[in-house]
């Protein structure tokens, strides 16, 4: 199944005092990071959220947040006030050393430094945490679930466009093996014609030898096998496309091996409609390459 590494998704839970919101947010990504803003004082639940994560996504630049108080907001939350007056120093330190080279850095805000590790100290009647551990697990699966399905439905949406690139991609490779023919004529005629040239000036010209380099000529100019792996890519991209793995990565190498015969193949062409068509055969790959970027 195509999926995209686009999505987002977020929630709300509660557990006993307990409230928490979650956001839960990915672009495309060359691999799988995951970057979580998550209370540390609820032991395991980091190394939780990395394990659930990973055995549900394999790409994406994936940004998961987990905002935990008690209800009411009273007494739930207090300022580690030590920790507050760090991080704000460490901010003032950024940001002169940031003018201090010229740049200017986005202001920071509240909400920012309060999810700093250690910032916010939330008071906890005893130090046993797993049944909170628990309730937050389960309450993520609904927004995991969520989230993986705008994933897959902008995947869905991908996949059209992208069976009717490789649809038109096979349609100009199609286009370009009609044109074979009557180039492969063409360049005899143009091959038996200079040579003709050659012999009539009475220069001392090997026959066999100018005749040997023509066909060394022609089979230079041969674009058959062009075509050929053009066909194969094509049945590879239909075979990926209707894969239930995540296919992001192949797919990405197989737009580069359609590109590598597209160029092949204008360079070889030696024709003004076949090159047409090779041009034609690289604008759409370099679109299809540009989705192929986005799949997981």
């Amino acid at each position: 199944m195509i999926k995209s590494m686009t999505g987002f998704a977020t929630g709300r839970g509660t557990f006993g005092a307990f409230e928490w919101t979650w956001d839960l947010r990915s672009v495309n990504g060359r691999g799988l990071d995951l970057r979580l803003r998550v209370p540390d004082w609820v032991s395991g639940l980091e190394q939780a959220l990395r394990k659930r994560l990973g055995e549900a996504l394999s790409r994406g630049n994936v940004s998961l947040s987990l905002r935990l108080g008690r209800e009411g907001g009273t007494g739930g939350v207090a300022l580690d006030m030590a920790q507050l007056d760090a991080v704000l120093d460490a901010l003032a330190e950024v940001e002169a050393r940031a003018l201090e080279r010229g740049m200017t850095l986005a202001p920071s805000r509240a909400g920012d430094v309060l999810m700093q590790r250690g910032v916010l100290d939330t008071p906890r009647d005893d130090d046993e945490t797993g049944p909170l551990l628990a309730a937050i697990m389960k309450d993520f699966e609904p927004v995991l679930a969520a989230f993986i399905e705008t994933r897959a439905r902008e995947g869905a949406a991908m996949k059209t466009v992208l069976a009717g690139q490789v649809d038109r991609i096979e349609a100009l490779t199609a286009d370009a093996a009609g044109l074979i023919d009557a180039r492969k004529e063409a360049a005899a005629e143009a091959f038996r014609a200079a040579l003709a040239r050659i012999m009539d000036t009475g220069a001392d010209a090997d026959p066999a030898r100018v005749a040997q380099e023509i066909a060394l000529l022609a089979v230079k100019n041969d674009v058959t096998e062009e075509i050929d792996r053009l066909r194969a890519h094509v049945s590879a991209a239909r075979d990926l496309l209707g894969s239930k793995a995540p296919v992001g990565r192949k797919l990405d190498f197989l737009t580069q091996e359609f590109n590598r015969e597209a160029n092949t193949l204008c360079s070889k062409s030696q024709n003004a409609e076949l090159t047409g068509v090779g041009l034609e055969l690289k604008a759409v790959i370099d679109q299809l390459r540009e989705q192929v970027q986005n799949v997981e």
